[in-house]
């Protein structure tokens, strides 16, 4: 079985927060792996394994709204999120796959 297998990095700076930043492998134009990281915080500190959960298996061709209405499905409402949004991840992910890497 044969696939192609692509490495990418991504950032983006939210306007008045912190700089996220994703690191992730497509293979076949799926998400799959990545890591999330950044300078912000989430509380609790595990929402960040649930945050890279939902953008697995996510297709290369997902709009930077759906990857933040993966990122805000997956998240327990009482997850907060300092410095970052679901829309800010999703940038920094599009970003990534789109092989922008940082502005």
């Amino acid at each position: 079985m044969s696939y192609t297998r692509h490495m990418r990095h991504g950032e983006y700076k939210m306007p008045g927060g912190k700089l996220v930043v994703a690191d992730l492998d497509v293979r076949d134009d799926l998400i799959a792996s990545v890591q999330i990281s950044g300078d912000f915080f989430l509380e609790p500190d595990s929402a960040l394994a649930d945050i890279d959960r939902a953008l697995l298996d996510a297709p290369c061709t997902a709009s930077t709204e759906d990857l933040a209405a993966r990122i805000s499905a997956a998240l327990d409402p009482r997850v907060q999120m300092f410095g970052i949004s679901a829309q800010a991840v999703a940038v920094a992910v599009r970003r990534a796959i789109d092989g922008e890497g940082t502005p």
